[in-house]
């Protein structure tokens, strides 16, 4: 166990926020290693800090696991990590400007790229023993919720980010987080049957963690998509402008699951959250790749709601013309840019 006689104040008065420091009851640690975790914290502890970078620790869902292990319900945890804008802003200003960005995009492939890829895993450990990876704002939060934590606070200081999380319940021991470029996202299909829709992912890994805590912090925008949303990642807001994201699900209309024209697919969640009328509806029929809000360009949460009604009411009476209508006039304001993706 190390003390904080070096660390800068700032950080002390952070921390001292949340956990007594000056007691038997909370362990400050700075490593990377499950061993030094298991031995100092021995179950006895109540709140646990760790100085080290958790970029610095190899099999983090691991080390997070323990900690949770350790911890009683209510425990507290705080560590911190260098994210990807951090690293890009230090990377920046540490080398000349006519090698800076040479340097952090051979950086970037290297330590955030070779690490998830199955051909260059065993290479890039081998070098770095896992030290230094390459960790986002959303992946490192969406982790710690993966493994049993509820987020109360995350906070720059000193170009790192520092994370307090409190254990609410046992880890997920998530073995397949959404690393791939492409994903599926459970949804409700015809009759209620759960069905994976296929998109391309356009967020850091495990973000589908982070969902209720973007919400409970951001609301949703206007148009139902939750607001001031950190998971996406440059290119994934490339893609979804431009509706890339949803090409996977030609996947599922081969499958037969969904249609070409058609409701949109939600979670149940969402779905529970429908008018009795219109989920009654809406199960009658298979989901769509082209939902019937962006033909009628009606795209706030209200209108859409309105749009599948008009659309579903039609499709009673005439349901290949409706689709056919319904999907020359979604292409039209597509192309057009009379409606734009969320």
């Amino acid at each position: 166990m190390i003390g904080l006689k070096d660390t800068p104040d700032e950080i002390k008065s952070y921390i001292s926020k949340y956990v007594e420091l000056d007691c038997d009851k909370s362990a400050v640690l700075s490593t990377s290693t499950i061993f030094n975790v298991d031995t100092s914290l021995g179950g006895k502890i109540e709140n646990f800090v760790n100085l080290k970078k958790s970029n610095d620790i190899r099999r983090l869902n691991k080390f997070f696991e323990h900690v949770n292990d350790q911890l009683p319900i209510g425990g507290y945890f705080i560590g911190c990590a260098e994210t990807f804008g951090q690293r890009r802003k230090r990377i920046l200003t540490k080398f000349p400007i006519f090698i800076n960005h040479i340097y952090f995009m051979f950086d970037f492939i290297f330590k955030r790229i070779f690490p998830k890829l199955k051909l260059t895993q065993k290479f890039y450990f081998f070098v770095t023993h896992g030290e230094g990876r390459v960790l986002s704002k959303a992946e490192t939060l969406g982790r710690l919720v993966c493994c049993g934590f509820e987020i109360i606070d995350f906070s720059e200081i000193n170009n790192l980010h520092y994370f307090v999380v409190k254990k609410i319940k046992s880890p997920v021991y998530d073995m397949n987080p959404s690393y791939g470029p492409i994903f599926t996202m459970q949804r409700v299909g015809k009759g209620g049957k759960k069905i994976g829709v296929y998109k391309f992912r356009t967020m850091h890994p495990y973000s589908e963690y982070l969902q209720n805590y973007i919400l409970d912090i951001n609301g949703y925008t206007d148009i139902g998509k939750p607001n001031h949303d950190f998971r996406i990642t440059g290119w994934g807001r490339f893609f979804r402008k431009h509706w890339l994201d949803e090409i996977p699900q030609l996947l599922n209309l081969l499958k037969g699951e969904m249609s070409l024209v058609g409701v949109r697919p939600v979670s149940e969640c969402f779905l529970n959250e429908y008018p009795a009328d219109l989920k009654k509806l809406r199960l009658k029929y298979k989901p769509g790749c082209i939902p019937p809000y962006v033909a009628l360009k009606m795209q706030s949460v209200e209108e859409y709601l309105e749009s599948e009604r008009i659309y579903l009411t039609l499709k009673e009476v005439h349901p290949l013309l409706t689709d056919i209508r319904f999907f020359f006039k979604a292409i039209y304001n597509i192309l057009t840019r009379k409606i734009v993706s969320g």
